[in-house]
């Protein structure tokens, strides 16, 4: 198995996630919350990457059972029915609605890696089953959604303890670039918690606008037990 990780969308080489299985990381927030919405019941997420993209994707959809969410800087955008706070798509809220949703730097992170043959949105709220899906695909790329095409800590330790879980009990030999094995390290000195998230600079911005329960959603490893996947600009459960 050969495992790439990069830190930013930028960083993804030119045909890099071509005929590989991409895996898109935004702990805080993007992949955490679509893959609430999906846990509750919404039928399917539509990311969009401009606000002005998903102004028209949901009305072209039809408002009546299509919910327009998303931020910019952690904020819910002017009009729009939610932002990207998890606690927001409960089931009385999302059920069997659509969601389009726009994100500061989740959204871009999706769009970076459409090509892949298949791309599966991940945080540490799923980590065990997307290992387990992905443990027997010979090319992984990982994606992480950065912060404003910067480093971000919170994706590098869920990438990290994502290639952990899906090498630990494998005896094939593993072929890492020098970002993949920078983030093993990482996950086997620190544990997703909510004290190490808060301590990140996505941590952070959340704790400064209020939002710091959103990070008890974050750091709960294994809350849920499937993969979610994007096709068609889809994202919706595995299987769906």
């Amino acid at each position: 198995m050969k495992i790439d990780t990069y830190f930013t969308p930028p960083e993804v080489d030119s045909g890099a996630t071509v005929d590989a299985t991409v895996v898109v990381i935004d702990v805080v927030r993007a992949t955490t919350t679509l893959i609430e919405a999906l846990a509750n019941g919404a039928r399917a997420i539509y990311p969009a990457d401009s606000t002005e993209e998903a102004v028209r994707l949901a009305s072209s959809m039809g408002r009546e059972d299509t919910l327009l969410c998303g931020e910019r800087k952690g904020v819910k955008v002017e009009g729009f029915d939610l932002g990207n706070s998890p606690w927001e798509f409960d089931a009385a809220t999302v059920k069997d609605k659509k969601i389009v949703m726009s994100t500061t730097n989740g959204s871009r992170a999706l769009g970076a890696a459409a090509d892949g043959a298949k791309l599966l949105p991940c945080a540490f709220t799923n980590l065990s089953s997307v290992a387990e899906a992905i443990s027997g695909d010979d090319h992984v790329v990982i994606v992480c959604a950065g912060r404003e095409d910067r480093f971000s800590l919170d994706d590098a330790l869920c990438a990290g303890h994502l290639i952990q879980r899906t090498i630990s009990d494998s005896e094939e030999e593993h072929e890492l670039n020098d970002a993949a094995r920078a983030v093993l390290a990482l996950a086997s000195a620190r544990q997703a918690t909510k004290r190490f998230l808060s301590l990140t600079a996505a941590g952070a911005s959340i704790i400064e606008i209020g939002l710091d329960a959103d990070l008890d959603i974050c750091a709960d490893v294994d809350r849920h037990d499937f993969v979610v996947e994007m096709k068609d600009r889809a994202i919706t459960r595995a299987g769906e």
